[in-house]
């Protein structure tokens, strides 16, 4: 039986000095979505756009990049990184949960993919607000 990995992507707003990453990240988003990835996950780890993939307990200075401003080929080099990071982490019977939008997600999940790992995505398509309250939801029900 395979285990639960989350993925969760970083966020904009930080705290001003070096912090371990799950408490770096200060958005109300963030809190939420780390709070249901830890009842949730039998392991996580962060998506980052400066630092790939980042344990939560892992020290961290704050950064300001985001995958936004990279071009398709940055993103792509940024996918490959993550996932050989990723690699030596898991089994192919692992599911793999993405926490984290589009750009987090477009060349990460072919990847893991193709070598037969089950992903999911529970929040595709919902905009922040949607996102924020089924967390929500999730975080009462628990």
């Amino acid at each position: 039986m395979g285990k639960n990995i989350y993925l969760v992507s970083c966020v904009k707003p930080k705290r001003g000095y070096p912090s371990p990453a799950k408490d770096l990240y200060i958005s109300d988003w963030f809190k939420k979505a780390a709070q249901y990835t830890s009842q949730n996950a039998d392991e996580w780890f962060i998506l980052s756009a400066k630092y790939f993939l980042i344990h939560p307990d892992d020290l961290i200075e704050p950064y300001d990049l985001t995958l936004k401003s990279m071009s398709a080929i940055e993103k792509k080099e940024w996918a490959i990184r993550v996932y050989q990071m990723l690699q030596p982490l898991l089994s192919t019977e692992d599911n793999i949960t993405f926490l984290a939008g589009q750009d987090y997600r477009n060349y990460l999940i072919p990847l893991l993919q193709h070598d037969g790992f089950t992903v999911n995505i529970p929040m595709e398509g919902l905009r922040i607000g949607e996102q924020k309250s089924w967390l929500k939801s999730k975080l009462a029900g628990n």
